[in-house]
């Protein structure tokens, strides 16, 4: 059996975890990935003043069903006040871990003073870390951060254990700097160097594909868990692969077959959950689709196509498209 990691009160395996990725891993998407094995999921990123000003959005954001429990609400935002008004709401939703945000890098985010822009204040990141943990009470408080704001700034050691200070229960670290963006590589070093100065468990982010660079990201950086974000795009086997690694069982390759259904499977959920006509909710679904068939023949045409669909029977026909033309493919290559 895998070991498992303690965040607070919280047993999460230690296998690999789902990251939260704004647009991308909304509830459909971490049911599927916790099917395929995510030890952990964190939701989508929530604004703690649109929570307090009563976003419509909030309960949508907020709720965690079964199906994706161990989970963590996150929460954005730069006053303390708000968080701690945002906190006591979202508690009503159950959450098993409180999340913030101190690692987004995009303009909106960086430019109201949260996510990333945090690292440039401490002192302020401290003060809303406190007023987060004062206000969850036995709910488990963590922290999302980046190696730092740029690369003549990189403070995320000395970032991490004032946050162990302010009460965080667990640091998870992204090995870029805000101004990378998502480009360039995650740097292990600075994780390692994190996970060397706290004491609480230490999330080692980015980079991570696949079983190797899984087991690489725990080998040289003795992070206490891994997760995984634009790596599971289309691919929640990755999860299926890593916690068969970690469970000394077998892991068995998904089929095409396996994976199309898979995708149609995780169409019909975005398509359930969704408030929105079949259209619309399509339209959020397309990304989805063309990620699945990612890396065979003829993808590039497919996927193009993908991003036309306005229908749930045009992804079957899609789909099964698709796996002719694979067949067709392999036959004549056989010849």
């Amino acid at each position: 059996m895998a070991d498992t990691v303690r965040i607070g009160n919280v047993a999460i395996e230690r296998t690999a975890a789902l990251a939260p990725m704004a647009g991308v891993a909304d509830r459909a998407y971490r049911l599927m990935c916790k099917k395929h094995g995510a030890a952990y999921a964190v939701s989508e990123m929530v604004s703690a003043k649109g929570i307090v000003y009563g976003d419509k959005k909030t309960a949508q954001l907020c709720t965690v069903t079964p199906g994706e429990r161990p989970m963590a609400v996150q929460l954005f935002g730069s006053e303390p006040e708000f968080m701690a008004k945002a906190v006591d709401i979202v508690l009503r939703y159950e959450p098993d871990i409180i999340d913030i945000n101190m690692g987004c890098p995009v303009p909106k985010v960086v430019g109201i003073g949260a996510g990333s822009a945090l690292m440039k204040d401490m002192e302020l990141a401290a003060r809303v870390c406190e007023a987060t943990v004062k206000a969850a009470g036995d709910t488990p408080v963590t922290v999302k951060i980046r190696s730092g704001w740029s690369s003549d700034a990189i403070n995320a050691p000395v970032f991490a254990k004032a946050l162990e200070s302010a009460g965080a229960s667990a640091i998870a670290v992204h090995g870029r700097t805000r101004d990378m963006f998502y480009g360039g590589s995650s740097d292990m070093n600075v994780i390692c160097s994190v996970k060397q100065a706290v004491s609480i468990p230490v999330i080692g982010s980015g980079d991570v594909t696949d079983l190797d660079s899984c087991i690489k990201m725990y080998d040289r950086t003795g992070c206490d868990l891994v997760m995984i974000g634009r790596g599971s795009y289309g691919n929640p086997f990755v999860f299926d692969e890593i916690r068969a690694h970690y469970n000394n069982e077998d892991y068995v390759p998904p089929t095409l077959e396996e994976r199309i259904r898979t995708m149609l499977e995780h169409i019909r959920s975005i398509l359930s959950f969704s408030e929105k006509n079949e259209e619309l909710a399509m339209h959020e679904a397309r990304k989805h689709a063309a990620w699945y068939m990612n890396g065979y023949y003829g993808s590039a045409r497919f996927r193009s196509r993908c991003y036309q669909l306005s229908s749930y029977s045009e992804a079957e026909a899609l789909a099964e498209e698709f796996i002719e033309l694979q067949h067709l493919r392999k036959k004549l290559n056989n010849r």
